[in-house]
């Protein structure tokens, strides 16, 4: 029997489409390895939205090759965003890989494994059944959908949208059959994803968007959680802030990179709004969604940026005080507007310092929002055991630990808060 290791690296779209191919292969009689040195499949996920990913992903890259020296039959398969368009330069580059495949195009790899072709195929979503059968997979309390790919905003930082296309939305039947099907098999909690997840929806017949997605999925019976991420200032309407306010099992957790709070900088940028219009839309969600918690992303040291700039995103963060925010150094992408047109001039100490400044700030506003919650009863998802401890997260996003000895896999639990860190919370079951 073969055996594959799947390694992945990356955003959670990367996470899904691994399941997906984990789903596939077993189904044609794989079974999971151990380790890449025990597998006959090695297959690599790769991003390269910063170059620090970029830079593990060819790592793991020369590893193997060391690997498939020692063992030639070894096969090997690069998949993701490090897969443009451009095979045979990838071939030269790194000829150890005997298939690639860009995001999500399963079929590239179905054929290589019925033939050894190596045609390149568009990408496109796996269907939510396969010949009348459902597609089985592992039985996970939690679950991401894959809903629209692609990205047609062109940040001028961005390789996205040069690697996984302009936008597609899934008709919403087909995600709403995936759903059930994965209800049906234990899953509690899904979470839709899309590089613009709340811009889904507009290439579909009738207007269809989120909040039509969020309403009918909503009805599914035995789906207790729904979220979303990552979403766009631009395309959090009311309509959609509405609509999370409405529903029982949409949770009240909105990721919204921010990216700067300089103006200057999210013009140079290309993300289509102000700070200002950023400070409004958060007021109108905290005023619309009860509880809600607001996560963000910001990027520190694009081009140009000057201490002042900086500043403003550091006042921004403190003022508008996240729940969490993911801090990333900048760094050019090939072939994006921004390294073709703008120097990389902002040095690399300047840019660990203010990464470490967000991050400490942060750190402590994270803080003082968790010690808020001690005390205090919360309901929790538990999704597995890490350290000894079972595991789960509020509504709300936040990561719970409590230790107890029975099997509380899938279950909704209150648990009371006794300690709390910028990062995690423990409690004990009520």
């Amino acid at each position: 029997m073969s055996h594959y290791y799947l390694w992945t690296i990356g955003c959670q779209m990367n996470q899904a489409d691994s399941q997906h191919l984990s789903n596939y292969l077993e189904s044609q009689g794989f079974q999971p390895a151990a380790s890449m040195e025990s597998a006959d499949l090695v297959l690599l996920n790769s991003c390269v939205v910063r170059q620090s990913a970029e830079d593990r992903v060819t790592h793991q890259l020369a590893s193997l090759k060391a690997l498939k020296d020692a063992n030639p039959s070894m096969a090997v398969g690069l998949t993701g965003c490090l897969v443009d368009s451009n095979i045979p330069q990838l071939q030269k580059r790194f000829p150890q890989v005997d298939v690639f495949f860009g995001p999500q195009a399963l079929d590239n790899l179905k054929d290589w494994l019925s033939c050894k072709g190596t045609a390149i195929i568009p990408s496109r979503y796996p269907a939510c059944s396969r010949n009348g059968e459902p597609v089985e997979g592992p039985v996970l309390p939690t679950a991401f959908v894959p809903v629209i790919q692609g990205c047609d905003s062109f940040c001028t930082y961005c390789v996205v949208p040069f690697r996984r296309g302009r936008e597609k939305s899934r008709p919403i039947a087909e995600i709403a059959c995936e759903v059930k099907e994965m209800v049906r098999r234990g899953v509690k909690e899904v979470t839709l994803l899309g590089q613009k997840v709340d811009a889904y929806g507009h290439d579909l017949p009738d207007a269809q968007d989120l909040a039509d997605l969020l309403t009918e999925l909503n009805t599914i019976n035995g789906l207790s959680r729904i979220r979303f991420l990552t979403s766009h200032p631009q395309h959090m309407t009311t309509r959609l802030i509405d609509t999370i306010a409405r529903l029982d099992q949409v949770c009240e957790h909105i990721n919204l990179p921010v990216q700067s709070g300089d103006d200057d900088i999210l013009k140079a940028m290309r993300r289509g709004y102000s700070v200002q219009e950023y400070r409004e839309l958060i007021k109108r969600i905290r005023s619309t969604i009860d509880g809600v918690a607001l996560s963000t992303d910001v990027i520190v040291g694009f081009p140009d940026e000057t201490e002042e700039q900086f500043q403003h995103t550091l006042e921004l963060i403190q003022e508008i005080r996240f729940d969490s925010v993911h801090v990333a150094r900048y760094s050019p992408r090939p072939g994006t507007w921004a390294t073709r047109h703008l120097k990389d001039n902002v040095p690399h100490s300047v840019k660990r310092a203010h990464k470490k400044l967000l991050e400490a700030t942060q750190s402590k506003i994270s803080l003082e929002i968790n010690q808020q919650l001690l005390g205090k009863n919360v309901e929790i998802l538990v999704e597995g055991i890490e350290k000894d401890k079972w595991r789960g997260r509020t509504r709300t996003d936040k990561l719970v630990f409590f230790p107890d000895t029975a099997d509380h896999t899938g279950q909704l639990l209150q648990v009371k808060l006794e300690k709390a860190s910028p990062w995690w919370l423990e409690g004990k079951p009520t």
